[in-house]
C-alpha cells in the first residue's frame, strides 16, 4: 500500500506528519509554510466549524465580514497589539506587476504602483472591526454587538508544521462590544465554555480551562481565557482562547457611546477565537501508529461498508441488502459510505479506512447474508462483533456514541495521570524530560521567573486554572512565596 507509518515511539513528529499526508487531510504547497486542505481534512473542518457556528448563534451571535486587508495606520492604532504581531505580519506595498524589460517573459513590481499607504494582511481583525465599530456605536441601544466571522488570517511563520503552524490559516474570530466591563467579562468566559463544550463532548478532547499569565496574554488584552489540552506526548497545546479587551481598543479607535445618563462612554471588547489547528489537536491526542482515529460525532465518514463477493450475483444480493441499511442508517443521522469499488480488495479497504480514523467499520458477505449477521469492526479498539443484520442500524448508532464516551474517558485518564505537583526544582526538570504533562507548581508571579524557567528547560506556564485553589507555598524556581499553583508544560 505504500502507507507505512512511523510509530509514535521511533519519532513523534514525523508519526505527525504521516497520519496528515497518508490519511488525506493536507499537502504541502508551492508556497513556502502554507498548507493545502485536501478534501477529507476540509471535511472535517467543515463539521468541526458548523457544530461550532450552531453554538455561536444559539449563544446570539451573527457572521459577518470584514477586509483581508488592514491599513498600517490603523493596524498601528492599538500599540500593544500592533508590536505583538509585528513580526509576523505580510505586508502589501505595491498593486500592479508590469512586463520586465530586461527579462522576457517575465514580470516585476510596478514602481509607479506603490501604495499611498501599505496593508498588513490580516493576522487578526481587531484593528479593522473596531474601525469599523466606531460608526455602527453611537448609543447604548447599539450595543451589545455580537459579531463572529469565518475567515483566514496569515501570521508569517518560519518555522511552521501542517495544522499546528502554517502561515496561512482557517479560523473564527468573534469581536464583540458591550456597554460595561462586567458584560463583556461575562461574554469572555462564556465563550470560553462553548470552546471546552466543543472540545470535550464533540472533539473527545478533555481540557483545562484557565487564565493565562502576562507573558502568555493576548496583546492589547487585559485578560486571556485559554483550554488547554494535553497530546500524547506531553506537551500541551492551546485549543482556543477568549480575550477582555477591556477598553483598550475603543480608546485606540475613539468608539465611545452615549450611555443612559447621556454620558459619553468608552465601548468594552471581546475577542476569541479557534483555528484549523484544532485538526492537530485532534490528530495527537486520539491516533495510534496504524493511522488516525476520529470520534464519530466529527468524523467525515462514521460508518463504511465493505462487501466481500465473488461474481455479479453475490454482489447483487448484497447491494440490496446494504442499500435499505444506509438508508436507514442515514435516517438516523449517520453518515456512511459503501465502497463497492472494485479497483482494490477488502483486505486493502479495511487498512484504507483504518488509516483514515473511520470509526466503524461494516463487513459483509454472501455467507453472512445467509445467516442473516454482518461483521462489526470499532476503531478506537478494534474490537469486532457479529452482530444479526435486523436492527444493526440501532446497534451502530448505539455503538457510535460508546465509541464517543471511550475516546473521551481514555484522553482524560491519560491527561489526569499527567497532572503531577511537586516542590522541588530538580524533580520539576525531571518531570518535564521523562514524563511531561502538566506540572503543577508554585510561581512567584514575576515575569523575570517565568522567562527564566522558560529559558532553563523550555516550560511556560500554561494557564491559571480558573478553579484553582489558593495554596500557599514557595516558588519553584526563587523560592519567594506564592500564593497558589500555576500548570507547566512544554508546548506546542
Amino acid at each position: 500500500m505504500g502507507k507505512e507509518i512511523t510509530s509514535r515511539e521511533q519519532d513523534y513528529s514525523q508519526w505527525y506528519n504521516d497520519l496528515v499526508i497518508k490519511g488525506n487531510l493536507a499537502d504541502y504547497s508551492a508556497v513556502r509554510g502554507c498548507m493545502v486542505i485536501k478534501p477529507y481534512g476540509f471535511a472535517l473542518w467543515e463539521n468541526m466549524r458548523d457544530v461550532l457556528d450552531r453554538m455561536f448563534k444559539d449563544t446570539g451571535h451573527q457572521n459577518a465580514y470584514f477586509p483581508l486587508f488592514v491599513p498600517k495606520s490603523l493596524f498601528e492604532a492599538e500599540e500593544k497589539n500592533a508590536e505583538g504581531f509585528a513580526k509576523e505580519c505580510a505586508v502589501v506595498t505595491h498593486y500592479r506587476l508590469k512586463s520586465d524589460p530586461n527579462n522576457k517573459g517575465k514580470l516585476m513590481v510596478d514602481p509607479e504602483a506603490k501604495l499611498e499607504e501599505e496593508l498588513v494582511v490580516r493576522p487578526t481583525s481587531e484593528a479593522i472591526i473596531w474601525n469599523t465599530y466606531k460608526g455602527w456605536i453611537q448609543s447604548y441601544r447599539d450595543l451589545p454587538i455580537l459579531v463572529n466571522q469565518w475567515a483566514n488570517v496569515v501570521r508569517w511563520e518560519m518555522r511552521t508544521r501542517l495544522f499546528l503552524r502554517t502561515a496561512e490559516f482557517l479560523w473564527q474570530e468573534g469581536h464583540t462590544a458591550h456597554a460595561t466591563a462586567a458584560e463583556a467579562i461575562i461574554e469572555t468566559r462564556k465563550m470560553l465554555d462553548v470552546y471546552a463544550d466543543f472540545a470535550e463532548n464533540w472533539m473527545a478532547l478533555p481540557v483545562i480551562k484557565g487564565v493565562k499569565s502576562l507573558n502568555e496574554r493576548f496583546a492589547g488584552a487585559e485578560d486571556t481565557y485559554c483550554i488547554e489540552a494535553l497530546m500524547q506526548d506531553g506537551k500541551a497545546l492551546q485549543a482556543g482562547t477568549s480575550h477582555f479587551l477591556g477598553q483598550n481598543f475603543a480608546k485606540a479607535f475613539d468608539v465611545k457611546f452615549s450611555d443612559k445618563e447621556n454620558k459619553l462612554e468608552y465601548v468594552w471588547a471581546t475577542s476569541w477565537g479557534v483555528s484549523t489547528r484544532l485538526i492537530g489537536a485532534l490528530v495527537m491526542a486520539h491516533s495510534d501508529d496504524d493511522g488516525l482515529i476520529f470520534p464519530p460525532r466529527i468524523a467525515p465518514i462514521q460508518v463504511v461498508i465493505v462487501p466481500i463477493y465473488k461474481g455479479d450475483e453475490q454482489k447483487a444480493m448484497i447491494d440490496e441488502k446494504v442499500q435499505a441499511i444506509v438508508k436507514n442508517l442515514k435516517a438516523l443521522g449517520i453518515s456512511v459510505k459503501y465502497d463497492d469499488s472494485d479497483n482494490a480488495r477488502p483486505g486493502w479497504k479495511f487498512a484504507e479506512y483504518e488509516l483514515k480514523g473511520v470509526p466503524v467499520r461494516m463487513a459483509i458477505g454472501a455467507r453472512d447474508l445467509q445467516n442473516n449477521v454482518v461483521e462489526i469492526a470499532r476503531r478506537d479498539t478494534k474490537e469486532k462483533q457479529t452482530v444479526g443484520i435486523d436492527g444493526v442500524e440501532v446497534y451502530i448508532k448505539n455503538l457510535l456514541d460508546d465509541i464517543q464516551l471511550f475516546m473521551f474517558n481514555k484522553a482524560k485518564k491519560f491527561r489526569d495521570e499527567r497532572i503531577t505537583k511537586t516542590d522541588n526544582w530538580d524533580e520539576f526538570v525531571n518531570l518535564l524530560d521523562t514524563k511531561g504533562g502538566f506540572i503543577s507548581a508554585h510561581w512567584d508571579g514575576t515575569s523575570e521567573t517565568e522567562d527564566k524557567i522558560k529559558e532553563l528547560c523550555k516550560a511556560t506556564i500554561r494557564c491559571i486554572p480558573l478553579d484553582n485553589p489558593l495554596e500557599e507555598g514557595k516558588c519553584i524556581l526563587t523560592g519567594n512565596p506564592s500564593a497558589q499553583r500555576v500548570l507547566f508544560a512544554r508546548a506546542y
